[in-house]
């Protein structure tokens, strides 16, 4: 292959992507996604709350420090941190999308503690790119980190670490890679690259995270490993395939992308843009009601972009249509258990999930929200019929097999309502195409159509503050959004940016069916007229694009992560955080950057919030393996390592707020 194909690898990628998401428009434009756009423009109700909130900005100079108050106070410690009592931080100035190096607030430090390849058990030799097999690297880090779980097992801060495996740059992973025609060794090597990593970690009298290598708990989960279906699919017609004549025992689990962690400390790691992995759906008869679904879903209908169908049948929708309807799941896996084998949790939905997490209901029920991030598609969220017993440990509690799902309803008015996605209910009956719970929930983005509910500019991670019980999301955009298509909760056409935005659940009970929403962000340069900080005066706040995972310290601060700002903002992606109440509430400030060709993908803090663990995924994207354009983290292998770092405060305060 000559390097000119090297070179354009990675825009042929990004090309094939986005004509991806151009045909998964195509295809809303005709049917799929119907449900409705409210007339109405944003900008009626943003100006009556504009009112309202514009002492409360003014008041804010005069009472709160804002970003120059808070520079003044670096270094004093925020002991007793109160709700919405703000960051304690010199924001970080903006960083070029050629950044070669993390960047981080003044004050705090930074360290890798893990980068693709690196041993997780004894005995292996170091990382080598060029020597690395399959075998070898289910032994190994895989690639691109994504959604960190952090389950903390000690008082002196040692715990288990999770992190999802999303995807695999191969360009920059194999020298002289040809993607017309991957060797099956370089495709095993993808392929147990992908899925995710369990690693022990112990802290040391410095604060310090260092992975012991030969804990009982390190393993590798990948896209071989044996796992189980459960839920009402599990058994359905359309999950048996050659292999599996009952339906009940797939093989892998591809695109992790974001994730959860449970009450019962278990991981919930989700399957994303799985349909990139499958070919040849255009084999299947247009009378064949599988293929319909496929294509609802983004199917290929020729050769897939990796092309592991070449070697693994499975993967060619022409030779198994229903291996397909076995991937797009939440996948539950227990840390804590090596032995056990990990659950595709059906009741929760068949969509591109992105995340899968956690809300607070004082019924005792378990309630999980996700988005399908897509394109004008929808939010989610899962209820358990019971309650969760505290007694009741590992994958054993029964929650996420028996509840209901439902979708989002977003009225222009503030309120909303989560409509249950239940067979035999409204919509949902064998006149169109529904049998059983099952085929509602294999077919859960049509359930969704026909239900009639709010089509969003790619929903990304949705979570709980713990602080104030409010939902955030993360919208991250929608460029395909028209003027005649704009609604209050997707106010901008052409939305390049993203925005985010604020739920209250009636009674802040997550098992409700009814809640209000506002907008809390509209992404951009604050320069810009159409941005918009929570009320909070625009000039004091840092420029962000493309909010795609969301956190919160122990003040109730959100953190923001970011994909796709050297595109739009022409900035390194980073993270940000912002606070939800009090007096600088909207003030949100540029906290870390990442490197050329990455993006801040997830990040979790320790208990005492005096740890911060960051994934860099992708970075040197763009590049190939002989001609990079990063090498980060710049360790003499040579080409760059998708990795978790430690971000820590060099006077072991709490991270943002010292």
């Amino acid at each position: 292959m000559t390097s000119d194909r090297h070179q354009d690898r990675a825009a042929q990628r990004r090309a094939e992507i986005a004509a991806e998401r151009a045909h998964e428009d195509d295809v809303v434009r005709s049917g799929a996604g119907r449900g409705e756009s409210f007339s109405d423009v944003f900008a009626r109700r943003i100006s009556r709350r504009g009112v309202l909130k514009a002492g409360a900005a003014a008041a804010a100079l005069v009472l709160a420090p804002g970003a120059a108050g808070a520079a003044a106070q670096t270094g004093a410690k925020a002991r007793g941190q109160r709700p919405g009592q703000g960051i304690r931080f010199t924001p970080l100035g903006i960083e070029p999308a050629s950044n070669q190096w993390v960047k981080v607030a003044e004050g705090y430090g930074h360290g890798v503690l893990l980068a693709w390849g690196d041993p997780i058990h004894d005995g292996l030799e170091p990382f080598d790119p060029a020597t690395m097999t399959a075998e070898d690297q289910k032994m190994r880090f895989g690639y691109n980190c994504d959604y960190i779980g952090w389950h903390e097992m000690s008082a002196n801060g040692d715990g288990l670490l999770w992190v999802n495996h999303e995807y695999t740059n191969e360009e920059i992973m194999f020298a002289e890679y040809d993607p017309d025609n991957p060797t099956k060794e370089q495709v095993d090597i993808e392929m147990a690259a992908h899925g995710g990593s369990i690693v022990a970690m112990r802290r040391d009298g410095n604060g310090r995270l260092r992975a012991e290598l030969g804990s009982e708990y390190n393993r590798r989960v990948h896209a071989f490993t044996e796992m189980s279906i459960s839920g009402p699919a599990a058994g359905h017609d359309w999950l048996k395939t050659s292999s599996d004549h009952n339906g009940w025992t797939v093989h892998g689990m591809l695109n992790n992308c974001a994730g959860g962690i449970t009450p019962w400390n278990t991981v919930l790691t989700c399957e994303e843009n799985f349909h990139q992995y499958f070919g040849n759906a255009d084999a299947l008869a247009d009378d064949d009601p599988r293929k319909a679904v496929h294509d609802r879903y983004g199917m290929p209908g020729g050769h897939s972009d990796r092309l592991w169908e070449r070697y693994y049948p499975r993967f060619n929708v022409g030779v198994e249509p229903n291996e397909a309807f076995r991937f797009g799941w939440v996948v539950e896996i227990d840390p804590m258990d090596p032995d056990a084998t990990p659950i595709k949790r059906t009741a929760l939905g068949r969509f591109r999930h992105e995340g899968a997490t956690w809300g607070y209901s004082p019924s005792g029920r378990v309630a999980f929200y996700s988005g399908d991030d897509s394109r004008f598609e929808y939010v989610y969220k899962y209820v358990s019929d019971e309650a969760y017993d505290p007694l009741k440990r590992g994958m054993g509690q029964g929650l996420l097999d028996n509840g209901t799902l439902y979708v989002a309803v977003l009225n222009d008015d503030g309120s909303g309502e989560w409509l249950p996605l239940r067979y035999g209910e409204g919509p949902l009956t064998e006149e169109n195409g529904f049998s059983s719970q099952g085929d509602v929930l294999i077919q859960t983005r049509i359930a969704a159509d026909l239900l009639g509910a709010t089509k969003m500019d790619r929903p990304e991670d949705i979570q709980q503050n713990p602080v104030n019980h409010k939902i955030y999301g993360a919208f991250t955009n929608n460029t395909q959004r028209t003027e005649e298509e704009i609604d209050a909760s997707n106010p901008r056409p052409d939305n390049a940016y993203g925005h985010v935005i604020e739920f209250t659940e009636d009674g802040d009970d997550a098992a409700s069916e009814t809640f209000s929403w506002d907008i809390f962000v509209l992404c951009g340069d604050p320069s810009d007229e159409s941005t918009y900080f929570a009320g909070y005066p625009k000039e004091n706040v840092s420029s962000i694009a493309n909010p795609d995972n969301v956190n919160f310290d122990s003040a109730g601060n959100l953190w923001i992560s970011t994909d796709g700002q050297p595109g739009t903002l022409e900035q390194a992606d980073g993270l940000y955080v912002v606070p939800t109440e009090g007096a600088e509430r909207g003030n949100l400030q540029r906290f870390l950057s990442v490197v050329a060709g990455s993006e801040c993908a997830s990040f979790e803090f320790s208990r005492d919030n005096r740890s911060l663990i960051v994934s860099v995924q992708h970075p040197g994207e763009g590049g190939t393996y002989e001609e990079p354009v990063s090498t980060w983290p710049h360790d003499g292998t040579g080409v760059a390592r998708p990795a978790v770092i430690q971000v820590w405060a060099d006077d072991g305060g709490r991270i943002g707020q010292s």
